[in-house]
């Protein structure tokens, strides 16, 4: 192996790094958007989009060790991916007994296709990171940059083209940023995502301006979605930013912010026509989780429908409530998919994240983990979720699984060791 990166190389190489790993995770997030009302031209970018990450992160992989970086690792923590694959492996068995095939199938290989590429963008940011002091590639500095961009079109788009970029929903008197390409508490919950990046890169010393403007953009996205699920969590975030800053005036002044918003947003956002009903019902989804636990889960408790099935058909229908072909509950649409062996799997899976989480020492990535699984877990009460039909918040979930698993190993061959200190020697 040739080492080829001089010393002052070293800063265009990080930059390139940096920027390819922004572009191509752009790429995986905007791939679950519907692009086109014509169904065929939006697969047709999908696979185009989705498969150009992939193709591209591998590239860069190899790039990376054709530098002379070793990507050398011990693996922790496997509990946390094993079980997670074990859910996928009785998804993939489900297929046996799905009530419908081809889209089990579909959203298996969806779920699928993004993990290699969590893995390899983990490794690239990892290995790198060994060699270079602060932490260059810093994951929240990438998510950032990435979701900005993507937020940044749809709040542009709204003043450009506001009939393609808005949905309107209680009769037409509300508008919500997202439109026909994105559910807008989806979009939402990616703009609280963004945001919490933002704030973590002013933490680690980031620009303040530049990310300070990034997150303003971001917010304002957030507010034009009305996703009263994602201004929930945003809330709490910020919350649980306050509470581990030190300085009292920063509480002080926060908190008493969020107080005097609170009756602007709760009029604007959260009840929106005033319909106090609509929002203790969570806008119908609490009937409509009654009678899929009460009617639908009897009839198939063990092993469920189906990866991504809730009933026979392709919607569960009662006479109860309204018809609908996913939960908005994450955790609900497990039990109707793989029934309860399969919530049971996944409630594991969970707790051994967790644990990962609890063990690790690195504050860095623990603030990461927490600030980023609070929007995406909120949203998972609601909408599609980390266990749902496919969507970015389970992309970003498999980045949370596979944060905690990749120890660098210091224990390399002479031959590794002399490349490693030449290597080295570049970044002094």
């Amino acid at each position: 192996m040739q080492l080829s990166l001089e010393k002052y190389e070293v800063q265009s190489f990080l930059k390139k790094v940096s920027l390819w790993l922004t572009f191509f995770l752009f790429l995986k997030i905007i791939g679950f958007f519907t692009i086109s009302e014509n169904i065929n031209i939006t697969r047709l970018i999908k696979v185009i989009v989705r498969f150009g990450g992939n193709g591209g992160i591998i590239a860069l992989y190899f790039w990376v060790k054709s530098k002379g970086f070793i990507p050398s690792f011990h693996y922790k923590n496997l509990l946390s991916p094993g079980f997670y694959f074990l859910y996928l492996a009785l998804g993939l068995a489900s297929l046996l007994w799905t009530s419908g095939f081809s889209f089990t199938l579909l959203q298996l290989f969806m779920t699928f296709e993004t993990i290699p590429f969590v893995i390899l963008f983990m490794l690239i940011v990892s290995t790198i990171n060994q060699y270079v002091e602060n932490d260059v590639l810093r994951i929240s500095k990438i998510f950032a940059k990435s979701i900005f961009v993507v937020v940044g079109i749809f709040v542009a788009g709204m003043y450009i083209n506001p009939d393609q970029f808005f949905r309107l929903t209680h009769g037409g008197e509300v508008a919500r940023l997202g439109g026909f390409m994105m559910n807008p508490n989806e979009l939402g919950m990616l703009a609280v995502v963004g945001i919490v990046s933002c704030i973590i890169e002013i933490i680690y010393k980031g620009s303040k301006i530049k990310y300070g403007f990034f997150a303003a953009i971001l917010f304002y996205g957030l507010l034009m979605t009305s996703s009263r699920s994602s201004l929930g969590s945003f809330l709490m975030v910020v919350m649980l930013f306050v509470l581990r800053s030190n300085n009292f005036k920063i509480k002080f002044a926060v908190t008493t912010i969020i107080i005097l918003c609170m009756p602007l947003a709760v009029q604007t956002i959260i009840l929106k026509q005033g319909d106090l009903q609509e929002v203790l019902s969570m806008t119908g989804r609490i009937p409509f989780w009654t009678a899929l636990l009460t009617e639908g889960l009897p009839k198939e408790p063990l092993l469920g429908f189906g990866f991504m099935r809730i009933s026979y058909t392709d919607y569960f229908q009662s006479v109860h409530t309204y018809a609908a072909r996913m939960t908005h509950n994450t955790f609900v649409q497990v039990l109707m998919n793989l029934g309860f062996l399969g919530f049971t799997i996944t409630t594991a899976q969970m707790a051994f994240t967790f644990h990962a989480f609890i063990k690790n020492k690195d504050t860095y990535l623990k603030l990461f983990f927490i600030a980023v699984f609070i929007p995406i877990f909120i949203n998972s009460l609601t909408e599609f979720g980390i266990f749902g039909e496919n969507n970015f918040g389970i992309l970003f979930y498999q980045f949370l699984i596979f944060l905690f698993v990749f120890k660098y190993n210091t224990k390399l061959s002479f031959t590794e060791k002399i490349m490693q200190k030449r290597l080295s020697k570049n970044f002094g």
